[in-house]
């Protein structure tokens, strides 16, 4: 019997990025792949494979009608960018009950890992006090309770409460935390979380010591932490922003830092990379990481287990999926917003 095959275009994701040895190693015991490799499929040899296709994985899959009507056993595309895609027929693959799926939840694990290293820099001053250390007027003992904090019994909040947001609260839990969190979406699902008040987007602003922005970016919610609300950010707070920087006005935040009103911490900005002659790279009361949240060895390994777990599942007849799976809801929001690769 013959193996099921699949495509896989997964540039400019890296091979290696993606798979372990091991989970390629299975993948390819599992099915027949054509491509895998570090450089991009041209797209005749992606449509020439599409009528014996089961399974296509890219890092930006393009599949309209008049491809899927040439792919008449296709069972899952799943993206590798880390977002759903616009060039996908969704209400097609809906009908005929292709599943198309997302290795968003692949980066949650590092990211969150991020963001947690931020909030503490930043709440404990340690990024401040190494550069006054370097130049000689470090504050020994110094109690700078104007800045500084401990996450240990803390307030804090998140703008959007998803993957990212769940495993930093899972993170969190030995600092037994006070979590506010604004995500509409669970909202109106009727979600709730142990030990979490899900509320508006001023009361989480206005409220926590640390704010951690977390949102999948989306048209709706550009600049949605808008110049008027950060006015509204309480003296000595650290903000943090994780997903994309297109969720806050990012010149207001770091006005707002400079002016010492609070603690910016990000690894996204809206121009990556930034300029080298940047004023932002000399701003204060700031801690910048270059979009690294996900830039350690194995850190998108986790895609390459999701996806072999997800495929065999698919082949096994099993529900159970540890990827995102598209939904008309999900797909209407979120292709309509910027890359959320990480």
């Amino acid at each position: 019997m013959s193996k099921p095959r699949l495509i896989l275009d997964q540039h400019f994701r890296q091979l290696e990025e993606l798979f372990s040895p091991s989970a390629y190693a299975a993948l390819d015991a599992l099915c027949d792949i054509h491509g895998g490799v570090n450089w991009p499929m041209p797209r005749a040899d992606v449509v020439a494979r599409l009528p014996e296709a089961q399974f296509v994985i890219a890092a930006e899959p393009a599949l309209e009608q008049s491809d899927l009507d040439q792919a008449p056993d296709l069972r899952a595309i799943i993206e590798v960018s880390g977002r759903f895609h616009t060039g996908i027929d969704y209400d097609l693959c809906f009908e005929r009950g292709i599943e198309v799926l997302s290795c968003a939840p692949g980066f949650r694990r590092s990211v969150a890992e991020m963001a947690l290293g931020l909030m503490i820099a930043g709440g404990r001053g340690i990024v401040e006090e190494h550069e006054r250390f370097r130049a000689g007027s470090e504050r020994w003992l110094n109690d700078n309770t104007e800045t500084d904090f401990s996450l240990y019994g803390q307030t804090i909040g998140f703008v959007g409460f998803g993957s990212i947001g769940q495993e930093c609260l899972r993170l969190l839990r030995p600092f037994a935390p006070r979590i506010r969190a604004f995500d509409p979406w669970l909202q109106s699902a009727g979600a709730s979380f142990d030990g979490v008040t899900l509320c508006g987007l001023q009361e989480v602003l206005t409220t926590c010591r640390c704010i951690v922005v977390a949102a999948t970016p989306t048209e709706d919610n550009y600049q949605l932490v808008s110049r008027d609300l950060i006015d509204l950010i309480p003296r000595g707070t650290l903000v943090v922003v994780i997903s994309r920087a297109h969720l806050v006005d990012f010149d207001a935040l770091v006005a707002a830092a400079e002016d010492g009103r609070i603690r910016l911490a990000s690894d996204v900005f809206p121009q990556e990379p930034v300029p080298k002659r940047a004023t932002m790279r000399q701003a204060e009361n700031v801690i910048w990481s270059p979009h690294r949240a996900a830039a350690v060895d194995g850190g998108r390994h986790p895609i390459g287990d999701m996806i072999l777990h997800d495929v065999q599942a698919i082949l096994d007849g099993r529900a159970e999926r540890h990827l995102q799976a598209a939904s008309p809801d999900t797909v209407h929001k979120i292709t309509r917003g910027p890359l959320a690769a990480g």
